[in-house]
């Protein structure tokens, strides 16, 4: 019955992402028929009515990090894309779109996250949330999924605008196949709401969630649920500050003393090294195989603020492999001294035109020679760092800075120290002595007449990595300064995009719910301005 289902479908040609996670779910979920369910009497058979909700979370924190496709989103959309635009990352390779602003609306890179993201994480987190809801024996997993479907359609939503969400991820619940895009500023009210109330109604009497990537290390899970919780919902007030400045004061007014206390509350999930669906996922994206590729650089941009402040993150984060060094060769040999990193600058090509590399100011005559990601940092087990300390201090110091709501020096101070002593989660490699951090802070002191251009460039360098929040919080903020690049054929000469294309997939299989929502952004354009990102 399943497989009939499935040709069916595909025989109405319903071939976009919503079908294939209704297919899957089909064969994962569920039986055919009620009396299917009532004739097998197999005690393992996996039906909604005896598969434990518990093994979805933590295919959800898993998935958040990049999807089952081997993460190819995380290369194409989040380190090609975002992480050039922020200047993170540069390349002189056509396939880094986000470093020129360049390639065709239907070219895969700018749709690939919307594709892959709900084929994956918001598929297992709406089904985490459906087949917890009304069960009072999952009443803290119905929380965490609630905050973990905030978590996931923040994210898409930050960065294509208006997106499908109160009817997403339902092909097989309710078979909706096509679900049309919802305004941004309707998804994040709702998303506060949702967060809020789930955060509130986390219960430390209540079931303790099993399979939990996040937490279920923690003294006390449901504590540090309640701190994950509010730390996101104080991202996502922030994020109104230029469309919503009322609302977001309100939201940190309220949440004194409830966000992340210290660097043990991070989230992070950790990698295994055999299954490439476990791997950290950028390496597995960029990787390719499993080994290093050369096809990105660190950006000059980059390479350039950690020098001139003399950052000890310096060494962690970059190096410079050997000459000779091809995919899967030992690093060994090359250089961390902070000297010898040497960043590549954005918006170059590897032609002979006068937009070549080789017409670079300084160009070190091979773009092997510039800066790549630490081994440290980037390798298969290398841990990532959902949402952190220090990103929810630079948020407080933010917030201080602007409304007076505490003290903007202190909490500045308390997101350097967390952002470089947080390293040490990736081994001893990355260790930073308090020593170093205190030396950094006494000689780059806290200024608060340029408060606000600090906080942020401190938040920009703390999410390297995590490239779609620093996009979104240098869109929200505009900083770091960043020299935008001009390059022939760019759809955003001059001017870092403000969002992505919309998936060229959808746009051929959902076409009248996109062309909607394309018309109500102003065009599918990538200087399109989203709700939260006002002029």
């Amino acid at each position: 019955m399943i497989i009939e289902k499935i040709n069916k479908l595909l025989n109405m040609k319903l071939q976009s992402i919503y079908i294939l996670a209704s297919a899957f779910m089909l064969m994962a979920l569920a039986s055919c028929k009620k009396d299917l369910i009532k004739t097998n009497t197999d005690p393992n058979s996996v039906s909604v009515d005896v598969f434990d909700p518990n093994n979805i979370l933590t295919a959800t924190q898993l998935y958040y990090t990049g999807s089952t496709d081997n993460a190819i989103e995380v290369e194409e959309t989040e380190i090609q894309g975002a992480g050039c635009m922020i200047q993170h990352w540069a390349s002189t390779s056509g396939y880094f779109f986000g470093d020129k602003y360049v390639g065709a609306p239907t070219s895969g890179g700018w749709g690939s996250f919307f594709d892959h993201t709900y084929t994956s994480t918001i598929k297992y987190a709406v089904d985490l949330y459906t087949n917890t809801t009304g069960k009072p024996q999952y009443k803290n997993l119905h929380q965490i999924a609630r905050i973990l479907k905030a978590l996931s359609f923040e994210r898409i939503t930050d960065v294509y605008g208006d997106v499908p969400y109160f009817n997403a991820g339902q092909a097989y619940t309710k078979g909706i196949y096509f679900p049309k895009y919802d305004k941004q500023k309707d998804i994040y009210a709702d998303l506060l709401k949702e967060v809020e109330q789930a955060t509130d109604s986390l219960d430390e009497n209540a079931d303790k969630p099993t399979g939990d990537l996040f937490y279920a290390h923690a003294d006390d899970q449901i504590a540090e649920w309640k701190k994950f919780g509010s730390t996101l919902l104080l991202r996502m007030a922030m994020r109104l500050t230029k469309v919503d400045p009322a609302t977001a004061k309100a939201y940190v007014t309220k949440l004194a003393g409830k966000t992340m206390q210290s660097n043990d509350d991070n989230a992070i999930v950790a990698h295994g090294t055999n299954d490439p669906l476990t791997i950290n996922r950028i390496y597995r994206g960029i990787g390719e195989d499993g080994s290093i590729q050369l096809s990105g650089q660190i950006s000059n941009t980059f390479i350039d603020f950690l020098q001139a402040g003399n950052d000890p993150r310096l060494s962690v984060l970059s190096y410079i492999y050997p000459p000779d060094f091809s995919p899967g060769d030992d690093p060994s040999g090359g250089s961390a001294d902070p000297g010898d990193q040497v960043g590549l600058p954005n918006g170059y090509d590897g032609g002979n035109t006068i937009h070549g590399i080789i017409n670079a100011p300084g160009y070190l005559g091979n773009t092997n020679l510039y800066s790549r990601p630490s081994p440290i940092i980037f390798n298969a087990t290398a841990p990532t760092l959902i949402l952190t300390y220090a990103e929810s201090e630079f948020l407080l110091a933010d917030a201080a800075k602007r409304w007076g709501i505490g003290n903007a020096e202190e909490h500045y101070n308390n997101g350097v120290r967390a952002a470089m002593a947080e390293l040490s989660v990736y081994g001893s490699g990355g260790s930073i002595a308090d020593g170093d951090i205190t030396d950094y802070l006494a000689a780059n002191p806290y200024d608060d007449a340029d408060g606000l251009n600090m906080i942020n460039t401190q938040f920009w360098a703390c999410t390297f990595f995590n490239e779609y929040e620093a996009w979104a919080n240098y869109r929200r903020t505009g900083f770091p300064v960043l020299n935008a690049v001009t390059y022939p054929g760019s759809q955003s000469p001059g001017v870092i995009p403000r969002r992505m294309y919309y998936s060229s997939v959808d746009k051929q299989v959902n076409t009248t719910n996109y062309n909607a929502a394309a018309a109500a952004m102003g065009g599918d354009k990538i200087t399109s301005r989203m709700w939260w990102d006002v002029q």
